[in-house]
């Protein structure tokens, strides 16, 4: 939707912080213009390799390190998306890695006036989704865990970011009211609110995303309304009360309601069960696996194959 305001460049997220972050200390020093060149250059070759393209993007590695106001990472992703905005002609940029919540201390280091959409959706349906998804855990133990401390992440950032630069928004609310809320997220952005907003699942970008992946075919629909709770039909009750058990306290935090276990009657699981849930899970990984789409593999090994290159290096 952001990516159709001719102010907000927000193409497809190669992941630069979640990928290249873990790898950085084996580069040494970034003060080094040699080690920094190396550094740019890997970011940039990352962007290139993403299954979904950056159209019109030209990464010119000089440009890129002139563009950064000192040697790190995250001045390399900022240079990055800078250069992106430019060749759309947009002002500015978001960055749609969910990972981002990991590095908030660095970029807020780095950028003086980020601003963060906190886009959250029921736990619950969120485990439905990843049961059928290539990427992500599998089990609803493991999902839990998962979903709950990247919210909690999020709701300790709540407290601490002015409100004028944080933005919470429900899934629920944005299928529900999807143009009251854009609305709303362009008011935040300063930005004018355009209907184009609302056909996205028209636009070129869409229509590249739904055809790399089995992951993203519903970008090609409009706003699905009746998207949510689908958890009371596809998830088993043993399932829904491992969630609730594990996640009840984001679940609360959120709002959303608890359908089986009630605050302080959560299940509480012994070693046994938590190596069963490991096997489980390890099961359904394996056999998703066996069923994805050997064309949607291929789009992503570019990009696995450059992490392993530069870990072997």
């Amino acid at each position: 939707m952001l990516n159709q305001l001719p102010e907000i460049a927000a193409p497809h997220p190669p992941h630069i912080l979640q990928r290249m972050m873990p790898l950085l200390p084996h580069y040494g020093d970034l003060k080094d213009p040699k080690v920094f060149s190396l550094l740019v250059d890997d970011v940039c070759r990352l962007v290139e390799l993403s299954p979904i393209s950056w159209e019109g993007v030209v990464l010119d590695r000089r440009d890129i390190m002139a563009r950064c106001r000192k040697p790190s990472l995250v001045a390399v992703f900022g240079a990055v998306y800078d250069a992106a905005a430019e060749a759309q002609c947009a002002k500015t940029w978001c960055c749609k890695s969910l990972e981002n919540i990991s590095y908030v201390s660095e970029i807020e280091g780095y950028f003086t006036d980020a601003k963060y959409i906190y886009l959250y959706r029921d736990g619950r349906d969120v485990a439905v989704s990843f049961r059928k998804a290539l990427v992500g855990e599998k089990h609803f133990y493991h999902i839990a865990r998962e979903w709950s401390k990247v919210q909690q992440l999020a709701l300790d950032l709540r407290h601490k970011i002015p409100p004028e630069r944080f933005f919470n928004l429900s899934y629920e609310q944005l299928i529900k009211s999807t143009e009251e809320t854009a609305r709303s997220l362009c008011e935040f952005l300063n930005v004018s609110y355009k209907d184009s907003m609302l056909e996205f699942h028209k636009s070129m970008e869409a229509k590249k995303t739904a055809s790399s992946s089995s992951l993203w075919a519903n970008v090609t629909k409009p706003v699905i309304t009746k998207n949510s709770r689908k958890f009371l039909k596809e998830a088993r009750k043993t399932d829904i009360r491992i969630f609730e058990s594990m996640a009840g306290e984001a679940m609360d935090a959120l709002g959303y309601e608890r359908v089986l276990v009630k605050k302080g009657q959560e299940l509480h699981f012994s070693e046994d069960d938590l190596y069963e849930f490991g096997r489980e899970n390890k099961k359904l990984k394996e056999e998703t696996h066996k069923q994805v789409d050997l064309a949607d593999l291929d789009r992503r090994s570019g990009q696995e194959n450059l992490l392993k290159e530069i870990m072997a290096r």
